[in-house]
Protein backbone atom coordinates (compact mmCIF):
# COMPACT_ATOMS: atom_id res chain seq x y z
CA UNK A 1 0.00 0.00 0.00
CA UNK A 2 0.99 3.58 -1.02
CA UNK A 3 0.43 6.59 0.85
CA UNK A 4 -0.25 9.78 -1.43
CA UNK A 5 -0.76 13.43 0.03
CA UNK A 6 -3.66 14.44 -2.04
CA UNK A 7 -4.82 18.34 -1.74
CA UNK A 8 -3.40 17.69 2.37
CA UNK A 9 -5.05 14.55 3.02
CA UNK A 10 -3.48 11.35 3.07
CA UNK A 11 -4.66 9.37 0.01
CA UNK A 12 -4.66 5.77 0.31
CA UNK A 13 -4.43 3.37 -3.01
CA UNK A 14 -3.62 0.30 -4.19
CA UNK A 15 -2.88 1.58 -7.72
CA UNK A 16 0.21 0.41 -9.09
CA UNK A 17 2.88 2.86 -9.92
CA UNK A 18 1.65 2.01 -13.90
CA UNK A 19 -2.00 1.37 -14.98
CA UNK A 20 -2.00 -1.50 -17.63
CA UNK A 21 -5.45 -2.96 -19.44
CA UNK A 22 -6.35 -4.98 -16.03
CA UNK A 23 -9.28 -3.66 -14.58
CA UNK A 24 -9.13 -2.08 -11.16
CA UNK A 25 -11.25 -0.39 -8.26
CA UNK A 26 -10.89 2.09 -5.67
CA UNK A 27 -11.69 0.63 -2.85
CA UNK A 28 -14.10 2.87 -0.54
CA UNK A 29 -11.98 3.88 1.95
CA UNK A 30 -10.01 5.73 -0.92
CA UNK A 31 -13.56 7.20 -2.25
CA UNK A 32 -13.27 8.41 1.01
CA UNK A 33 -10.84 9.75 0.97
CA UNK A 34 -11.32 11.96 -2.02
CA UNK A 35 -14.77 12.61 -0.57
CA UNK A 36 -13.21 14.45 2.29
CA UNK A 37 -10.30 15.98 0.72
CA UNK A 38 -13.34 17.91 -1.63
CA UNK A 39 -14.63 18.54 0.91
CA UNK A 40 -11.60 20.48 2.77
CA UNK A 41 -11.62 22.79 -0.58
CA UNK A 42 -15.45 23.71 -0.80
CA UNK A 43 -15.60 27.12 0.23
CA UNK A 44 -12.72 27.97 -2.95
CA UNK A 45 -14.84 26.52 -5.15
CA UNK A 46 -18.13 28.41 -4.33
CA UNK A 47 -16.18 31.57 -4.42
CA UNK A 48 -15.52 31.02 -7.93
CA UNK A 49 -18.68 29.98 -8.78
CA UNK A 50 -20.20 33.15 -7.19
CA UNK A 51 -18.07 34.99 -8.88
CA UNK A 52 -19.86 33.42 -12.08
CA UNK A 53 -23.05 33.70 -10.58
CA UNK A 54 -22.34 37.87 -9.86
CA UNK A 55 -21.18 37.90 -13.65
CA UNK A 56 -24.83 36.28 -14.74
CA UNK A 57 -23.06 36.14 -18.63
CA UNK A 58 -25.06 35.20 -21.29
CA UNK A 59 -24.93 32.91 -24.09
CA UNK A 60 -21.37 33.40 -26.21
CA UNK A 61 -21.14 36.65 -23.88
CA UNK A 62 -19.11 34.49 -20.91
CA UNK A 63 -15.83 36.21 -21.63
CA UNK A 64 -15.11 36.78 -18.02
CA UNK A 65 -16.52 33.56 -16.40
CA UNK A 66 -15.01 31.10 -19.12
CA UNK A 67 -11.52 32.83 -18.43
CA UNK A 68 -11.69 32.23 -14.32
CA UNK A 69 -12.69 28.47 -15.17
CA UNK A 70 -9.47 28.36 -17.36
CA UNK A 71 -7.48 30.34 -14.85
CA UNK A 72 -8.43 27.89 -11.93
CA UNK A 73 -7.72 24.67 -14.50
CA UNK A 74 -4.30 26.68 -15.96
CA UNK A 75 -2.97 26.87 -12.60
CA UNK A 76 -3.47 23.50 -11.82
CA UNK A 77 -1.53 21.76 -14.70
CA UNK A 78 -3.84 21.75 -17.48
CA UNK A 79 -3.13 22.53 -20.92
CA UNK A 80 -5.72 25.15 -22.38
CA UNK A 81 -6.81 25.74 -25.62
CA UNK A 82 -9.10 28.94 -26.51
CA UNK A 83 -11.65 29.57 -28.78
CA UNK A 84 -12.50 26.00 -30.19
CA UNK A 85 -14.88 25.53 -32.87
CA UNK A 86 -15.39 29.08 -33.48
CA UNK A 87 -16.45 30.00 -30.50
CA UNK A 88 -14.66 32.65 -28.60
CA UNK A 89 -15.45 31.83 -24.76
CA UNK A 90 -14.70 27.83 -25.56
CA UNK A 91 -11.97 26.00 -24.66
CA UNK A 92 -10.69 22.42 -24.15
CA UNK A 93 -8.68 21.94 -20.69
CA UNK A 94 -6.18 19.13 -20.82
CA UNK A 95 -3.83 16.82 -18.71
CA UNK A 96 -2.03 13.54 -19.82
CA UNK A 97 -1.92 11.43 -23.03
CA UNK A 98 -2.78 8.17 -24.72
CA UNK A 99 -5.89 6.28 -23.66
CA UNK A 100 -8.07 6.43 -22.38
CA UNK A 101 -9.60 9.71 -23.23
CA UNK A 102 -12.02 10.69 -20.41
CA UNK A 103 -14.41 14.01 -20.98
CA UNK A 104 -15.67 16.44 -18.46
CA UNK A 105 -18.16 18.89 -19.24
CA UNK A 106 -18.39 21.98 -17.70
CA UNK A 107 -20.82 24.85 -18.90
CA UNK A 108 -20.84 28.45 -17.25
CA UNK A 109 -23.68 30.69 -19.31
CA UNK A 110 -26.60 32.79 -17.82
CA UNK A 111 -30.62 32.83 -18.89
CA UNK A 112 -31.56 36.73 -19.66
CA UNK A 113 -34.80 38.34 -17.70
CA UNK A 114 -34.18 36.23 -14.85
CA UNK A 115 -32.19 38.54 -12.30
CA UNK A 116 -32.68 37.97 -8.68
CA UNK A 117 -30.64 37.96 -5.61
CA UNK A 118 -29.73 35.29 -3.46
CA UNK A 119 -32.78 36.13 -1.11
CA UNK A 120 -35.50 33.76 -1.00
CA UNK A 121 -37.95 36.37 -1.96
CA UNK A 122 -38.21 38.02 -5.32
CA UNK A 123 -35.53 40.66 -5.75
CA UNK A 124 -34.16 41.89 -8.57
CA UNK A 125 -30.70 42.51 -8.91
CA UNK A 126 -30.55 46.10 -10.29
CA UNK A 127 -27.11 45.63 -12.22
CA UNK A 128 -27.82 42.75 -13.76
CA UNK A 129 -30.31 41.51 -16.44
CA UNK A 130 -29.44 38.40 -16.39
CA UNK A 131 -29.80 35.18 -13.53
CA UNK A 132 -28.21 32.14 -13.45
CA UNK A 133 -31.54 30.17 -13.49
CA UNK A 134 -29.99 27.03 -14.64
CA UNK A 135 -27.42 26.77 -12.07
CA UNK A 136 -24.65 26.71 -14.64
CA UNK A 137 -22.32 28.71 -12.29
CA UNK A 138 -22.28 25.68 -10.52
CA UNK A 139 -22.28 23.45 -13.37
CA UNK A 140 -18.95 24.86 -14.90
CA UNK A 141 -17.30 24.86 -11.30
CA UNK A 142 -18.14 22.02 -9.51
CA UNK A 143 -17.11 20.21 -13.33
CA UNK A 144 -13.98 22.01 -12.84
CA UNK A 145 -13.09 20.80 -9.51
CA UNK A 146 -13.62 17.40 -10.26
CA UNK A 147 -10.99 17.76 -13.18
CA UNK A 148 -8.76 19.09 -10.86
CA UNK A 149 -9.08 16.24 -8.35
CA UNK A 150 -8.76 13.62 -10.63
CA UNK A 151 -5.53 15.42 -12.37
CA UNK A 152 -4.27 15.18 -8.86
CA UNK A 153 -4.65 11.69 -8.64
CA UNK A 154 -3.54 10.55 -11.71
CA UNK A 155 -0.49 12.54 -11.16
CA UNK A 156 0.05 11.24 -7.58
CA UNK A 157 -0.63 7.65 -9.03
CA UNK A 158 1.26 7.46 -12.71
CA UNK A 159 -1.85 6.90 -14.22
CA UNK A 160 -1.85 6.64 -17.69
CA UNK A 161 -4.59 8.46 -20.43
CA UNK A 162 -5.29 12.02 -20.82
CA UNK A 163 -8.38 14.06 -18.49
CA UNK A 164 -10.26 16.70 -20.78
CA UNK A 165 -12.30 19.49 -19.15
CA UNK A 166 -14.45 20.59 -22.20
CA UNK A 167 -15.83 24.52 -21.31
CA UNK A 168 -18.89 24.82 -23.15
CA UNK A 169 -20.80 28.24 -23.95
CA UNK A 170 -24.46 29.20 -24.61
CA UNK A 171 -26.14 25.62 -24.25
CA UNK A 172 -29.06 28.16 -23.34
CA UNK A 173 -30.23 28.15 -26.78
CA UNK A 174 -27.09 28.15 -28.55
CA UNK A 175 -25.94 25.20 -28.92
CA UNK A 176 -22.43 25.73 -28.09
CA UNK A 177 -21.65 21.50 -28.20
CA UNK A 178 -22.76 20.68 -30.83
CA UNK A 179 -19.98 22.52 -32.87
CA UNK A 180 -17.79 21.08 -30.83
CA UNK A 181 -19.34 17.65 -31.71
CA UNK A 182 -19.31 18.85 -35.73
CA UNK A 183 -15.63 19.84 -35.60
CA UNK A 184 -14.63 16.25 -34.13
CA UNK A 185 -13.67 17.56 -31.08
CA UNK A 186 -14.93 14.64 -29.30
CA UNK A 187 -13.61 11.62 -31.70
CA UNK A 188 -11.27 9.88 -29.67
CA UNK A 189 -12.87 10.53 -26.15
CA UNK A 190 -13.64 6.96 -24.49
CA UNK A 191 -16.56 8.15 -22.10
CA UNK A 192 -17.85 12.01 -21.46
CA UNK A 193 -19.67 12.46 -17.78
CA UNK A 194 -21.76 15.96 -17.28
CA UNK A 195 -24.47 16.46 -14.11
CA UNK A 196 -27.02 19.36 -14.18
CA UNK A 197 -27.78 21.39 -10.54
CA UNK A 198 -31.87 20.55 -9.97
CA UNK A 199 -33.91 20.32 -7.10
CA UNK A 200 -33.39 16.55 -6.56
CA UNK A 201 -30.51 14.05 -6.78
CA UNK A 202 -30.66 11.31 -9.32
CA UNK A 203 -27.92 10.11 -11.79
CA UNK A 204 -30.29 7.58 -13.93
CA UNK A 205 -29.74 6.43 -17.86
CA UNK A 206 -32.33 8.93 -19.05
CA UNK A 207 -32.66 10.47 -22.67
CA UNK A 208 -34.32 14.04 -23.36
CA UNK A 209 -36.03 16.04 -26.15
CA UNK A 210 -34.21 16.67 -29.49
CA UNK A 211 -35.01 20.41 -30.08
CA UNK A 212 -34.74 23.18 -33.57
CA UNK A 213 -35.01 26.31 -33.10
CA UNK A 214 -35.63 28.98 -35.73
CA UNK A 215 -36.54 32.38 -36.44
CA UNK A 216 -38.91 33.21 -39.04
CA UNK A 217 -38.77 36.69 -40.34
CA UNK A 218 -41.72 38.48 -42.58
CA UNK A 219 -40.79 41.47 -44.65
CA UNK A 220 -44.00 43.67 -46.04
CA UNK A 221 -44.95 46.75 -47.00
CA UNK A 222 -45.43 49.70 -44.45
CA UNK A 223 -48.02 52.26 -44.88
CA UNK A 224 -50.74 54.51 -42.67
CA UNK A 225 -52.99 51.57 -40.71
CA UNK A 226 -55.78 53.78 -41.47
CA UNK A 227 -55.27 56.51 -44.32
CA UNK A 228 -54.11 53.59 -46.95
CA UNK A 229 -54.01 50.38 -45.36
CA UNK A 230 -54.60 49.08 -49.39
CA UNK A 231 -50.96 50.27 -50.12
CA UNK A 232 -49.71 48.06 -47.12
CA UNK A 233 -48.88 44.29 -46.59
CA UNK A 234 -48.80 43.28 -43.06
CA UNK A 235 -45.77 41.45 -42.20
CA UNK A 236 -47.67 40.81 -38.75
CA UNK A 237 -50.31 39.17 -40.46
CA UNK A 238 -47.33 36.94 -41.91
CA UNK A 239 -46.31 35.86 -38.33
CA UNK A 240 -50.11 36.09 -37.04
CA UNK A 241 -51.01 33.53 -40.12
CA UNK A 242 -47.85 30.93 -39.26
CA UNK A 243 -48.98 30.80 -35.33
CA UNK A 244 -52.51 30.06 -36.70
CA UNK A 245 -51.20 27.35 -38.84
CA UNK A 246 -48.47 25.99 -36.80
CA UNK A 247 -51.74 25.61 -33.88
CA UNK A 248 -53.57 23.50 -36.21
CA UNK A 249 -51.05 21.63 -37.07
CA UNK A 250 -50.41 20.70 -33.27
CA UNK A 251 -53.38 17.95 -33.52
CA UNK A 252 -51.76 16.15 -36.56
CA UNK A 253 -48.37 15.37 -34.98
CA UNK A 254 -47.08 12.94 -32.19
CA UNK A 255 -48.60 13.88 -29.01
CA UNK A 256 -45.01 13.70 -27.52
CA UNK A 257 -44.03 16.72 -29.30
CA UNK A 258 -43.59 19.97 -28.10
CA UNK A 259 -43.95 23.53 -29.95
CA UNK A 260 -43.43 26.84 -28.52
CA UNK A 261 -43.16 30.30 -29.73
CA UNK A 262 -42.29 33.98 -29.13
CA UNK A 263 -43.69 36.89 -31.10
CA UNK A 264 -40.20 38.63 -30.89
CA UNK A 265 -41.07 41.82 -32.76
CA UNK A 266 -44.70 42.66 -34.25
CA UNK A 267 -44.82 46.16 -35.45
CA UNK A 268 -43.69 49.84 -33.84
CA UNK A 269 -47.11 51.24 -33.54
CA UNK A 270 -50.74 50.02 -34.25
CA UNK A 271 -50.91 53.06 -36.92
CA UNK A 272 -48.17 51.84 -39.03
CA UNK A 273 -48.84 48.73 -41.03
CA UNK A 274 -45.83 46.33 -39.68
CA UNK A 275 -43.02 45.75 -42.25
CA UNK A 276 -41.00 43.59 -40.91
CA UNK A 277 -42.45 41.27 -38.03
CA UNK A 278 -40.53 38.35 -36.73
CA UNK A 279 -41.38 34.64 -34.64
CA UNK A 280 -39.00 32.46 -32.59
CA UNK A 281 -39.76 29.05 -32.51
CA UNK A 282 -38.70 26.10 -30.88
CA UNK A 283 -39.58 22.32 -32.00
CA UNK A 284 -39.24 19.61 -30.01
CA UNK A 285 -40.07 15.53 -29.65
CA UNK A 286 -38.13 12.13 -28.21
CA UNK A 287 -36.42 11.16 -31.63
CA UNK A 288 -34.35 14.06 -34.03
CA UNK A 289 -36.16 12.19 -36.97
CA UNK A 290 -39.67 13.32 -35.88
CA UNK A 291 -37.98 17.11 -34.91
CA UNK A 292 -36.77 16.94 -39.14
CA UNK A 293 -40.57 16.32 -40.33
CA UNK A 294 -42.16 18.21 -37.92
CA UNK A 295 -39.79 21.23 -38.49
CA UNK A 296 -39.80 20.97 -42.16
CA UNK A 297 -43.98 20.83 -41.79
CA UNK A 298 -43.25 24.26 -40.18
CA UNK A 299 -41.31 26.21 -42.48
CA UNK A 300 -44.43 24.88 -45.33
CA UNK A 301 -46.65 26.46 -43.24
CA UNK A 302 -44.33 29.79 -43.20
CA UNK A 303 -44.01 30.08 -46.84
CA UNK A 304 -47.43 29.03 -46.96
CA UNK A 305 -48.40 32.17 -44.79
CA UNK A 306 -46.39 34.57 -46.56
CA UNK A 307 -47.80 33.90 -50.05
CA UNK A 308 -51.34 34.07 -48.14
CA UNK A 309 -50.63 37.48 -46.74
CA UNK A 310 -48.11 38.50 -49.60
CA UNK A 311 -45.62 39.17 -47.89
CA UNK A 312 -41.38 37.35 -47.40
CA UNK A 313 -40.57 35.06 -45.40
CA UNK A 314 -36.64 33.59 -44.71
CA UNK A 315 -35.91 32.06 -41.82
CA UNK A 316 -32.54 31.50 -39.50
CA UNK A 317 -31.93 28.11 -37.80
CA UNK A 318 -30.63 29.24 -33.94
CA UNK A 319 -29.82 25.97 -32.47
CA UNK A 320 -30.76 21.74 -33.31
CA UNK A 321 -30.12 19.14 -30.94
CA UNK A 322 -30.22 15.74 -30.98
CA UNK A 323 -31.84 13.63 -27.59
CA UNK A 324 -29.29 12.52 -24.90
CA UNK A 325 -28.88 8.84 -26.06
CA UNK A 326 -28.91 7.10 -22.40
CA UNK A 327 -25.56 5.01 -21.42
CA UNK A 328 -26.48 2.39 -18.50
CA UNK A 329 -23.18 0.67 -18.63
CA UNK A 330 -21.42 4.68 -17.47
CA UNK A 331 -24.59 5.42 -15.47
CA UNK A 332 -24.88 2.28 -13.22
CA UNK A 333 -21.19 3.86 -12.09
CA UNK A 334 -22.59 7.55 -11.58
CA UNK A 335 -25.38 6.01 -9.83
CA UNK A 336 -23.08 3.74 -7.34
CA UNK A 337 -21.03 7.02 -6.34
CA UNK A 338 -24.23 9.22 -5.97
CA UNK A 339 -25.27 6.86 -3.39
CA UNK A 340 -22.13 6.67 -1.47
CA UNK A 341 -22.07 10.75 -1.48
CA UNK A 342 -25.47 10.75 -0.39
CA UNK A 343 -27.75 13.66 -0.87
CA UNK A 344 -27.83 17.15 0.57
CA UNK A 345 -28.51 17.84 4.16
CA UNK A 346 -29.88 21.24 5.71
CA UNK A 347 -28.88 23.19 8.72
CA UNK A 348 -31.82 25.02 10.40
CA UNK A 349 -30.72 28.58 8.72
CA UNK A 350 -30.91 26.58 5.52
CA UNK A 351 -34.22 24.54 6.29
CA UNK A 352 -36.01 28.04 7.30
CA UNK A 353 -35.02 29.83 3.57
CA UNK A 354 -35.88 26.73 1.64
CA UNK A 355 -39.26 26.74 3.54
CA UNK A 356 -39.75 30.50 2.78
CA UNK A 357 -39.01 29.25 -1.30
CA UNK A 358 -40.99 26.56 -0.97
CA UNK A 359 -43.84 28.88 0.36
CA UNK A 360 -43.77 31.33 -3.11
CA UNK A 361 -44.58 28.29 -5.37
CA UNK A 362 -47.73 28.98 -6.57
CA UNK A 363 -48.99 25.36 -7.85
CA UNK A 364 -46.40 23.01 -5.60
CA UNK A 365 -47.84 20.89 -3.28
CA UNK A 366 -46.86 18.21 -0.79
CA UNK A 367 -43.16 19.89 -0.47
CA UNK A 368 -40.77 18.75 2.06
CA UNK A 369 -37.27 20.18 2.50
CA UNK A 370 -36.17 16.39 3.48
CA UNK A 371 -36.88 16.09 0.34
CA UNK A 372 -32.93 17.08 -0.63
CA UNK A 373 -31.87 14.14 0.73
CA UNK A 374 -33.18 11.33 -1.20
CA UNK A 375 -31.79 9.86 -4.14
CA UNK A 376 -34.41 8.81 -6.93
CA UNK A 377 -34.01 4.67 -7.80
CA UNK A 378 -32.05 4.04 -10.37
CA UNK A 379 -33.63 4.11 -14.24
CA UNK A 380 -33.52 3.44 -17.76
CA UNK A 381 -35.40 5.94 -19.86
CA UNK A 382 -34.80 5.84 -23.48
CA UNK A 383 -37.60 7.85 -24.12
CA UNK A 384 -37.38 11.58 -23.71
CA UNK A 385 -39.49 14.17 -21.92
CA UNK A 386 -39.50 17.72 -20.41
CA UNK A 387 -36.39 19.62 -21.46
CA UNK A 388 -33.35 19.17 -24.34
CA UNK A 389 -29.70 19.89 -23.91
CA UNK A 390 -26.51 20.12 -25.91
CA UNK A 391 -25.51 16.81 -24.40
CA UNK A 392 -27.23 15.31 -26.52
CA UNK A 393 -25.26 15.34 -29.77
CA UNK A 394 -22.59 14.77 -27.04
CA UNK A 395 -24.03 11.32 -26.56
CA UNK A 396 -24.11 10.08 -29.85
CA UNK A 397 -20.35 10.82 -30.71
CA UNK A 398 -19.27 9.34 -27.42
CA UNK A 399 -20.34 6.84 -24.08
CA UNK A 400 -21.81 9.86 -21.73
CA UNK A 401 -23.36 9.62 -18.58
CA UNK A 402 -24.21 12.42 -15.98
CA UNK A 403 -26.25 12.76 -12.94
CA UNK A 404 -28.27 16.03 -11.24
CA UNK A 405 -28.50 16.98 -7.13
CA UNK A 406 -29.75 19.11 -5.23
CA UNK A 407 -28.63 22.39 -5.79
CA UNK A 408 -31.97 24.31 -5.55
CA UNK A 409 -34.87 23.74 -3.00
CA UNK A 410 -37.10 20.44 -3.56
CA UNK A 411 -39.93 21.49 -5.94
CA UNK A 412 -38.29 24.08 -7.58
CA UNK A 413 -38.25 24.83 -11.50
CA UNK A 414 -35.46 25.65 -13.58
CA UNK A 415 -35.45 28.94 -15.21
CA UNK A 416 -37.03 30.27 -12.07
CA UNK A 417 -36.01 33.66 -9.42
CA UNK A 418 -36.16 30.91 -7.02
CA UNK A 419 -33.41 28.93 -8.78
CA UNK A 420 -30.94 31.86 -9.25
CA UNK A 421 -31.45 32.90 -5.39
CA UNK A 422 -31.00 28.85 -3.57
CA UNK A 423 -28.01 28.77 -6.63
CA UNK A 424 -26.26 31.50 -4.81
CA UNK A 425 -26.56 29.92 -1.48
CA UNK A 426 -24.88 27.12 0.53
CA UNK A 427 -27.49 25.28 -0.50
CA UNK A 428 -26.15 25.46 -3.95
CA UNK A 429 -22.85 25.01 -2.66
CA UNK A 430 -23.57 21.83 -1.54
CA UNK A 431 -25.05 20.32 -4.04
CA UNK A 432 -22.01 21.80 -6.43
CA UNK A 433 -19.45 19.87 -3.82
CA UNK A 434 -21.69 16.64 -4.12
CA UNK A 435 -21.92 16.54 -7.68
CA UNK A 436 -17.61 17.41 -8.05
CA UNK A 437 -17.42 14.37 -5.73
CA UNK A 438 -19.29 12.22 -7.93
CA UNK A 439 -17.96 12.45 -11.20
CA UNK A 440 -14.64 12.67 -9.39
CA UNK A 441 -15.12 9.08 -8.08
CA UNK A 442 -16.58 7.82 -11.59
CA UNK A 443 -13.63 9.41 -13.94
CA UNK A 444 -11.47 7.80 -12.03
CA UNK A 445 -13.34 4.45 -12.77
CA UNK A 446 -12.94 4.77 -15.53
CA UNK A 447 -10.04 5.30 -16.20
CA UNK A 448 -9.01 1.82 -14.08
CA UNK A 449 -11.85 0.35 -15.81
CA UNK A 450 -10.98 -0.30 -19.95
CA UNK A 451 -13.48 -3.10 -19.72
CA UNK A 452 -15.93 -1.11 -18.39
CA UNK A 453 -15.12 1.50 -21.32
CA UNK A 454 -15.33 -1.21 -24.03
CA UNK A 455 -19.19 -2.35 -23.30
CA UNK A 456 -19.99 1.40 -23.19
CA UNK A 457 -18.73 1.76 -26.61
CA UNK A 458 -20.43 -1.71 -27.49
CA UNK A 459 -24.01 -0.44 -25.85
CA UNK A 460 -23.70 3.19 -28.18
CA UNK A 461 -23.03 1.20 -31.42
CA UNK A 462 -25.64 -0.75 -30.63
CA UNK A 463 -27.91 2.08 -29.75
CA UNK A 464 -26.87 4.07 -33.05
CA UNK A 465 -27.19 1.24 -35.25
CA UNK A 466 -24.98 0.19 -38.03
CA UNK A 467 -25.64 2.87 -40.37
CA UNK A 468 -25.13 5.74 -38.30
CA UNK A 469 -23.87 8.94 -39.77
CA UNK A 470 -23.56 12.14 -37.60
CA UNK A 471 -25.85 14.84 -39.45
CA UNK A 472 -26.24 18.35 -37.31
CA UNK A 473 -29.68 19.49 -36.99
CA UNK A 474 -27.36 22.30 -37.20
CA UNK A 475 -26.56 22.39 -40.59
CA UNK A 476 -23.66 24.35 -41.89
CA UNK A 477 -24.61 27.45 -40.29
CA UNK A 478 -21.25 28.94 -37.97
CA UNK A 479 -22.18 29.82 -34.05
CA UNK A 480 -24.96 32.64 -33.62
CA UNK A 481 -22.07 34.28 -31.93
CA UNK A 482 -24.98 37.77 -31.73
CA UNK A 483 -28.06 35.71 -30.68
CA UNK A 484 -27.87 37.05 -27.07
CA UNK A 485 -27.55 40.79 -28.35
Amino acid sequence: MKNILLSGIIYFTMIPIAIGQKSMTLSKTDKEKVINSLSTQSNHYFDIAMKIWNLAEVGYQEYESTALLQNELSKNGFSIEKGVAGMPTSFIASYGSGKPVIALLGEFDALPGVSQSNQPFREKREEVNAGHACGHHLFGTGSAAAAITVKEWMAANNVKGTLRFYGTPAEEGGAGKVYMVREGLFDDVDAALHWHPGNSNGASAASSLANKSAKFRFYGVASHAAGSPWNGRSALDGVEAMNHMVNMMREHIPMESRIHYVITSGGEAPNVVPEFAEVFYYCRHPEMSQVKKNFEWMVEIAEAAAKGTQTRMEYEVIHGLYNVLPNETLARVVYENLLLVGGVKYTEEEKEFAEKIISSFEYASNVSTDLSENISPFKVIRTGKGGSTDVGDVSWAVPTAGLRTATWVPGTSAHTWQAVAAGGTSIGQKGMMNAAKILALSAMDYFLNPDLLARAKEELMDQRGPNYKYESLLGDREPPLDYRK
